[in-house]
């Protein structure tokens, strides 16, 4: 089988700071992958460089089939194959939860209303959240606001799903309800990287987990190498997460 995302010796720096020093892995289509290290070790940099929210300094990712790291590459495409979803849920706070999900379909996709409003229903009913359609984001609590941005990449309906620590704002509750949905859309074979600190949740749900120190990819494995892990480094991280 061949990757659907793929990475190979990516370099990134902000100024003098080197965030990415030679990053390469690769993932295959239905993958579920959990990337975990401390803050500042540059996980929500890959994710971004995939998505081209960043740019790489050296190196090639290929997504899709696209070239990222290519200057000519295809935005429009890449944005409708990727969806990404962050840590602030970004939605509109004058717009309904219904009208936030169409806004994309409609300029974006150039979908006819009524098509629209049915793939939006459907993003929503997917979450669990088909009865706040004609809601605002003000009247939803996190986990509710977290979930219609997640609805809102699903409804553009593509290849590959990116999640940036995306229940690091929300409590145990609500954290729960999110990873519930992401749990569901990685049992039905959506391909996604998540960037998370739910080490229960990688542990149970993910295919691979990656490790990463320092700007490199430091351990790679199953679940199961949470329990055994095979550096000091990652052995420290995971004791001092306890």
């Amino acid at each position: 089988m061949s990757a659907i995302v793929k990475l190979d010796q990516i370099y990134k720096s902000f100024g003098a700071n080197q965030v990415l020093k030679g990053v390469s892995f690769e993932v295959e289509k239905g993958e579920m992958i959990a990337i975990i290290g401390a803050s500042g070790s540059g996980k929500s940099t890959a994710l971004r460089c995939i998505d081209r929210l960043e740019k790489v300094d050296a190196g090639t990712i290929e997504v899709c089939g696209m070239r990222v790291d290519d200057p000519q590459v295809d935005l429009h495409r890449l944005r409708q194959e990727v969806g990404i979803v962050f840590q602030s849920y970004n939605l509109f706070p004058h717009l309904t939860v219904q009208e936030n999900i169409m806004l994309a379909l409609r300029h974006v996709k150039q979908q006819p209303r009524a098509q629209a409003l049915s793939v939006s229903m459907a993003a929503l009913q997917q979450v669990g959240l088909g009865d706040k359609a004609g809601a605002y984001p003000e009247q939803l609590s996190g986990g509710q606001q977290q979930r219609v941005a997640i609805a809102r990449s699903l409804a553009m309906a593509p290849k590959v799903m990116l999640f940036d620590e995306v229940t690091s704002a929300l409590d145990p509750q609500l954290t729960g309800e999110v990873l519930r949905v992401m749990e569901d859309l990685a049992a039905a074979g959506m391909t996604m990287l998540l960037v998370t600190h739910e080490m229960a949740f990688a542990k149970r749900v993910a295919d691979r987990i990656i490790y990463m120190h320092q700007g490199t990819v430091w351990e790679v494995g199953p679940g199961s190498m949470l329990d055994n892990p095979q550096t000091p480094e990652l052995r420290t991280f995971l004791n001092n997460g306890l």
